[in-house]
């Protein structure tokens, strides 16, 4: 293997871990909510807030932060990320008596996330050629299944064997040794590609399509992350046992990771037209979520859970390496905004929808977030349609070919000086 695809390998796959890192906290709450919430006293309304206070910071601490992470590079935000991580799971390990400490250690944890996907996106869209970006982002997001796989898988091993507690020490130590990785990192030698005082200003993406991405990725993280926090408990209420619950979720898991990674090496291989894709990824899901509620059966539950983590959730990588190409001058700022949009459904998601199963049943619930589906494929094609109309009024410097197309794009922005 080459020196350029190992660099290349190595940054996928790290990346891809110290998602999984960042994320993997909500969902081993959830996959476990059974347990923690006979031992800490608390009800299915408090668990939504619990993975959406996670949420919410993470997407507050992104929101301030954008670029942040591009300007302190690699290794600063290894030390960060792993450090964040190993306060946050100590906390829960070791301190964590109530609701209102478990509260705040899933801030903690939420500000570790960031940090933990930050990092990772600058390297992905910065780092990585061109064309390999699609699959990048592909493998990147993968993780976010293989998290609430491990932590589907925690419940019939770790837990079993050695309680909840356990599995948030096994964080804290992974979390310690990628700080440690970071600080015994070389420093980065001086960029020979900076910006010169010369250079043109960078050419950003347009705000307008950019904030509709954000909104849309808004509610389809809403409803995706109700499905990862409350698909166990709503498995259980209908006759599964907390170990067969928990193995639905590292298997639907598993089949999300498998879609992600192909739907971004296909994306390598066209030109554009990954939009459309997501906006019918987010229908196929809001169908899933609508008949987990219609049908609660054993069957359904297992058919339609395992589809909704499948076709339904598969499509975050696709819609981040999307942004990203179509950010100019600045991927990774662009999707940045994608970033915060799926930490603030993860906030809002779990605690609305939570408090919808309180006062009105799991039903409903699964009826609401499959409208939050359809919602944010709305959103997705108002978005695509802005970023079109934005490439033939504003095209870049170099033409950008987009629309599809494999052996070459569909259209071809026109030089900036030529007359429309």
């Amino acid at each position: 293997m080459s020196m350029a695809r190992r660099d290349t390998a190595r940054t996928m796959l790290g990346a891809s871990g110290l998602t999984v890192l960042g994320s993997i906290s909500p969902f081993l709450l959830g996959a476990q909510a059974v347990l923690m919430q006979r031992d800490l006293g608390f009800g299915p309304a408090r668990l939504g807030v619990a993975v959406s206070v996670f949420f919410g910071v993470a997407a507050l601490a992104t929101i301030l932060g954008v670029g942040a992470f591009t300007r302190l590079g690699r290794r600063v935000g290894l030390v960060v990320a792993g450090g964040l991580v190993a306060i946050g799971g100590l906390l829960v390990a070791t301190v964590v008596q109530g609701w209102w400490a478990l509260a705040l250690a899933m801030a903690v944890l939420g500000l570790a996330n960031a940090a933990c996907q930050g990092t990772a996106n600058a390297a992905v869209a910065t780092a990585l050629p061109q064309r390999r970006r699609g699959l990048g982002f592909g493998i990147k997001q993968s993780a976010v299944p293989v998290a609430i796989m491990f932590g589907g898988l925690a419940v019939p091993t770790t837990t079993v064997l050695l309680g909840w507690r356990s599995t948030f020490v096994i964080i804290a130590v992974v979390g310690l040794v990628v700080a440690l990785v970071g600080a015994t990192r070389p420093a980065p030698r001086a960029s020979a590609t900076a910006r010169q005082d010369n250079d043109p200003p960078p050419d950003r993406a347009p705000r307008g399509p950019l904030l509709l991405c954000g909104a849309a990725v808004t509610f389809a993280s809403a409803a995706a992350n109700f499905l990862g926090a409350y698909l166990a408990s709503w498995a259980h209420d209908v006759g599964l046992t907390v170990e067969q619950a928990g193995l639905l979720l590292a298997v639907g898991s598993a089949s999300s990771v498998l879609v992600r990674i192909a739907i971004g090496h296909r994306a390598d291989r066209r030109y554009g037209g990954n939009l459309p894709v997501v906006a019918g990824m987010t229908l196929a899901g809001a169908v899933c979520l609508a008949l987990l509620g219609a049908v609660p059966q054993i069957w359904a539950v297992l058919i339609f859970g395992f589809l909704a983590f499948a076709v339904g959730w598969s499509w975050p990588g696709l819609l981040l390496y999307a942004v990203a190409r179509l950010g100019r001058d600045a991927p990774t700022q662009a999707s940045s905004v994608v970033q915060a949009g799926a930490f603030l459904g993860g906030a809002l998601g779990p605690a609305l929808l939570g408090l919808v199963v309180s006062l009105l049943g799991f039903a409903v619930a699964w009826y609401v977030a499959s409208a939050s589906f359809v919602l944010s494929a709305v959103l997705v094609v108002a978005a695509r349609r802005g970023f079109r109309h934005d490439l033939q009024t504003r095209p870049p410097a170099q033409p950008f070919g987009y629309g599809g197309g494999q052996e070459q794009p569909r259209y071809t922005t026109r030089p900036p000086d030529a007359p429309m």
